[in-house]
């Protein structure tokens, strides 16, 4: 027993001599720790993402394309919810400044982003141009920092002139001017980049092909709006949109549409120039657009097999044309005589015929289709005939993340009945009630109340904004929930375009959008939105932050993709409750951005009346290479 004890005591002096040690070095390496938060945080935490500019977090931008070293810095915290109301300091540390993403990500689209597609390594069918669809980032390797401009970036030239310049500087690619060169696509000229109005298929000028296709179709004047009936146009593999810019002076609003391919930016210098655009693909899923949203659907050497997959890419055009609406197609397969071009032709006439498409008019390059007005060549055809009718249970609209279906798609009993869509001229048709607003229940008296009561709300967010614009500061506007697109119509009288946006999971109010004569898209706001970084030059958010908070979406990350969507500059107008608006205002700072005006909604007589709104301008920021001063 005693040799026990005395082992005992030997035990119990050797544990506390190495409890002493331990403690000693627990203390030094914390004690050095210690020193380099203190040194190292008291500098970072004074910078501003001014003042990192594009040294200092190389790192950081790089682990959103998968570095190992650096995964936990990219990534967003695992609670990615954000409640509104809660008191200060429930809701976790507010960032007195975000940091500021790798130069290398100033056009950094999310959910198109192709390095990350390799990175995650996704099995893609390259042939269905699945690469060039949407694919978001996981939670873990979404960004967590500011998009920095470019170096040089200057303030964006101003709508008209933007149509046909725009600064070198803010798109660095002139690839395209070189190997377009033949065909009047862009010219570098000094510090800018000049649009003379070509294409591949209008070497001359889109003005003069826009006026050859009116004359195809006899409309009188040679204009293409027909005298109103046609006010929208899908230009699918628009190149840099110059087909849309010259529309636009005939009253038509084109939906300008092309991926992000080997002809990189083609939509950024769209909307640099302030021409309507988005990117998309017609891949395998349908594109985010309602059933009988177009008057024309166009394509000028598009370069699309539109045999493939039993015609399933023509059929999706056709789903989106309104009834009578044509298809103006210039491409070889139309006029050429060699063996292969002619193959095409004549398989691709088959098909349309048995879509119940006819000619319109042949001319030259070009051959405009036109899809009949109701359901009785449909309902005519012999049995079995490809491709089938959609089944009845098929939602023409729904659109998000839904796949093509090699179908055709029918009309409404209303459309089938009228021999069309129903729809007034334009611009009457931007107030007149849509007749497809009996689809939602909705009385043409709640129409016209909402479009009066967003007159009366714009009118009032313009004296908000006055102090600070001029009439030629606006040009790319977004409603970020846009219901039946009374925002969008009440701008009408302003130089502005705006792209309307509806969630993807609520009424798709979209189709009442389109019939009023304005564009847009279905879209979730949990995710990134399909446009390159700084082309907006205004974002209006009705209720968006409430309505992800009920989704459990990170609010933190949905400011920051405003910021991506935002130009330097330009304003956001917030609309919501007031934790909300309190919530946003704790960001202002960490994201540059100024509060310019705080407005109570009181004197609305609407539901909405406790709702706040603030406005919002996004300061110029510049990374250490950048260039401050602009014509």
């Amino acid at each position: 027993m005693g040799q026990d004890r005395s082992w005992i005591k030997m035990r119990g002096r050797s544990d506390g001599g190495q409890k002493k040690r331990m403690i000693t070095s627990v203390c030094v390496v914390g004690g050095f720790l210690v020193f380099l938060y203190v040194y190292f945080g008291s500098h970072s935490q004074g910078e501003s993402a001014l003042e990192y500019g594009s040294r200092s977090l190389r790192k950081l931008g790089s682990s959103y394309l998968g570095g190992d070293e650096d995964a936990d810095l990219g990534g967003k915290q695992e609670e990615s919810t954000t409640k509104f109301g809660l008191e200060d300091g429930e809701d976790g540390i507010i960032p007195k400044s975000f940091p500021v993403c790798d130069d290398r990500h100033s056009e950094l689209i999310p959910c198109l982003d192709r390095n990350l597609i390799y990175q995650m390594r996704l099995k893609l069918d390259l042939a269905l141009m699945e690469h060039y669809e949407r694919h978001c980032p996981p939670a873990e390797r979404r960004f967590n920092c500011l998009i920095p401009p470019p170096s040089g970036y200057k303030i964006p030239i101003k709508w008209p002139s933007s149509r046909d310049t725009v600064w070198k500087a803010n798109i660095p690619h002139t690839h395209l001017a070189h190997e377009k060169s033949d065909q009047n696509w862009m010219v570098v000229k000094g510090e800018k980049i000049v649009f003379p109005g070509g294409g591949t298929h209008f070497h001359y000028g889109a003005d003069k092909y826009i006026a050859s296709l009116a004359d195809m179709l006899n409309f009188s004047n040679s204009n293409l709006n027909n005298g109103g009936k046609l006010r929208t146009v899908l230009d699918v593999g628009c190149g840099v949109a110059s087909f849309g810019a010259y529309l636009l002076s005939s009253d038509i609003i084109a939906m300008s549409l092309a991926p992000n391919d080997v002809h990189q930016n083609q939509i950024q210098f769209a909307l640099e120039r302030g021409i309507p655009a988005y990117l998309g693909v017609l891949g395998t899923k349908r594109l985010p657009y309602p059933s009988r949203s177009f008057e024309l659907a166009h394509c000028s050497r598009c370069r699309i097999d539109w045999l493939q997959r039993d015609g399933i890419l023509l059929l999706e055009l056709d789903r989106v044309l309104r009834p009578g609406g044509y298809f103006a197609y210039s491409s070889p397969e139309a006029y050429a005589q060699d063996e292969e071009d002619l193959r095409i032709w004549r398989e691709m006439s088959a098909l349309v015929e048995r879509m119940c498409w006819k000619i319109a008019a042949k001319k030259n390059q070009t051959v405009i289709w036109v899809k009949p007005l109701s359901n009785d060549c449909y309902l005519e055809r012999e049995p079995g005939t490809q491709p089938p009718l959609c089944r009845a249970d098929d939602d023409p609209d729904a659109v998000w993340g839904v796949s093509m279906e090699p179908c055709i798609t029918t009309y409404s009993d209303h459309d089938h009945r009228t021999g069309g869509s129903g729809l007034a001229p334009w611009p009457r048709r931007l107030t007149a009630p849509p007749p497809r607003l009996a689809d939602f229940g909705y009385s043409n008296d709640m129409f016209e109340k909402d479009t009066e009561l967003w007159r009366r709300r714009v009118e009032s967010y313009w004296n908000l904004l006055s102090p600070k614009i001029a009439s030629d500061s606006l040009r790319n506007i977004m409603d970020m929930k846009a219901n039946m697109g009374s925002f969008g119509a009440a701008l009408k009288e302003k130089d502005v375009w705006v792209m309307n946006v509806v969630p993807e999971d609520g009424p798709n109010t979209l189709k009442l959008v389109y019939d009023r004569g304005l564009i847009g898209t279905v879209h979730s706001w949990c995710e990134a939105f399909s446009t390159y970084p700084r082309t907006y030059d205004l974002l209006h958010a009705w209720t968006v932050f409430s309505e992800i908070e009920k989704k459990g979406c990170s609010a933190e990350d949905l400011l920051l993709e405003m910021d991506r969507l935002l130009r330097p500059t330009g304003f956001i107008i917030i609309r919501d409750r007031k934790p909300v608006i309190e919530f946003v205002k704790k960001y202002l700072q960490a994201l540059h951005w100024e509060a310019v005006a705080t407005a109570d909604d009181s004197s609305d007589s609407d539901q909405d009346g406790d709702d706040l709104v603030l406005v919002i301008q996004k300061k110029l920021w510049l990374t250490t290479d950048s260039v401050r001063e602009s014509e």
